[in-house]
């Protein structure tokens, strides 16, 4: 055995966070700044390495940004080639496009001169865009979670040692935990299709996600399978990004990269978010305000229906504008498209231009306050500009609470207001701007509310004449 097999024995032998440390800094050419939870990360990675886990299954909640893809995804697939190269291995996360990024980051590890004269028994054999196999017949599959992964399954049947494992990681986009379809559909696929590609049921699986729902998927495990406490089969370990919060004590869980004065503006700025997915203390729904929206396929034009918009100019630098276009009926009215940015009134003016006169819409509503009067103008000048003299452009000033009239009208807005299939994708900043909006604390932002609320109350004040004007319908 030559000296660098040598030190590749003691990388294994020393455990995951030295093996994931030296390798971080070969590949990366800096170091890798440890923390208390990387140590405690590593204790439970090792425990599963070693075949010392209790159960072999392990959840770690993990605030974003602290390293645990880096860990428990990349280096730890690296390491478990080192230890067996026969090992098969499947990893899931909520999109193609981390998955195949994630085995690239494997990838130039195992690719390393300095992994290959470490562990020269670790040869690779294909060079294929989302896996991984070595010439001893080990694999890596890489698939988004409710991607295809028929005819591929993980570990070794009646295996002694370590010979791969099931790595979820953030199996859930954020705007997903408003979504009650998709949970359902997340958790469903565990049980049905997931479960069956382990080759053993001693092979491991490690779900590391920050948590975004009480019922999002580490939810769904703990309430279907349970922790190892209650008799269960789930290990379970929290990472909160202040630790002892509100003690004496409090600090960072990882100061290096996010001190405790940064953390908290980021709970200032979004409470909701921070405690769910910074804090692992997810909200329940009751604290929304808004129960999940109805959608629509195909919208069931009526003869009277009108085409109308409702624009929430940026009251400062900070803030959004929102442009909302619908169409609006005898029982609702169906959202058809949505203009949500921070972009300057260099571009929204035109971009709300363009929106208008693409859907060909009768009336639309701006309100006036801080600048909204100009802004009016000037979409009106751009639609004239483009061809486009059917839509009326109303400006009025908006003197009522903002707080006040969302939370007012929040049930008619959930009760009458159609969004179109896939607008959680269609429009995600938007979409989790609506599905997040907490009933009380401090929100981040209330523009998208405040739009939708809009267009609400326009919609009322033409229903109580029981007719609509020339005004109504755009006409001159």
């Amino acid at each position: 055995m030559d000296d660098y097999s040598k030190v590749g024995d003691l990388l294994l032998k020393e455990g995951s966070l030295t093996f994931a440390a030296a390798m971080f800094e070969a590949v990366n050419r800096s170091p890798f700044l440890i923390s208390q939870h990387h140590r405690e990360i590593c204790r439970k990675l090792d425990q599963i390495l070693r075949g010392e886990h209790p159960t072999n299954r392990l959840i770690l909640n993990i605030p974003p940004r602290h390293s645990k893809t880096e860990l428990a995804v990349v280096s730890f697939t690296a390491m478990g080639f080192a230890i067996n190269p026969h090992s098969e291995f499947m990893h899931l996360s909520s999109s193609d496009e981390l998955t195949t990024r994630n085995a690239t980051n494997i990838r130039r590890i195992m690719e390393n001169p300095n992994y290959r004269a470490f562990f020269p028994h670790v040869d690779l054999s294909n060079n294929a865009k989302g896996s991984i196999s070595t010439s001893a017949g080990g694999v890596f599959y890489a698939a988004p979670f409710m991607g295809q992964i028929t005819g591929f399954g993980c570990g070794k049947l009646g295996a002694e040692v370590f010979s791969g494992s099931m790595n979820i990681d953030d199996p859930m986009k954020a705007q997903d935990a408003f979504s009650t379809t998709i949970k359902s559909r997340i958790g469903g696929l565990w049980t049905s299709t997931f479960k069956n590609r382990l080759n053993d049921t001693r092979t491991p699986v490690i779900v590391t996600a920050q948590r975004l729902a009480p019922d999002d998927f580490c939810g769904y495990l703990l309430d279907t399978e349970g922790t190892i406490e209650e008799g269960g089969e789930w290990d379970v370990v929290l990472f909160p990004a202040i630790v002892d919060d509100g003690l004496s004590t409090e600090h960072a869980l990882w100061e290096a990269r996010f001190p405790l004065k940064k953390l908290k503006a980021y709970r200032e700025a979004d409470e909701f978010t921070f405690n769910t997915q910074y804090m692992q203390d997810p909200k329940p729904a009751e604290g929304l305000m808004y129960r999940e929206f109805k959608t629509y396929e195909i919208i069931p034009y009526a003869r009277d229906s009108v085409r109308k918009a409702y624009v929430d100019t940026a009251d400062t630098g900070d803030d959004y504008l929102c442009a909302i276009c619908y169409v609006e009926q005898p029982e609702g009215i169906y959202v058809i498209d949505v203009l949500y940015t921070k972009k300057p009134m260099e571009y929204t003016e035109t971009a709300t231009a363009e929106m208008l006169s693409k859907h060909q819409i009768d009336v639309v509503n701006i309100e006036s306050n801080n600048g909204g009067r100009g802004f009016s103008r000037n979409v009106e000048k751009q639609c004239r500009l483009m061809g486009n003299s059917k839509t009326r452009i109303s400006w009025f000033a908006q003197t009522a609470n903002k707080q006040v009239r969302i939370f007012t009208k929040s049930a008619d807005v959930n009760n009458i207001i159609y969004f179109p299939i896939g607008w959680d994708r269609r429009w995600p900043d938007f979409y989790q701007a609506i599905a997040g909006y907490m009933k009380e604390g401090r929100n981040a932002h209330d523009d998208a509310p405040d739009a939708l609320t809009g267009c609400v109350e326009k919609r009322d004040k033409s229903r109580k004449k029981n007719t609509y004007t020339k005004e109504d319908l755009g006409l001159f």
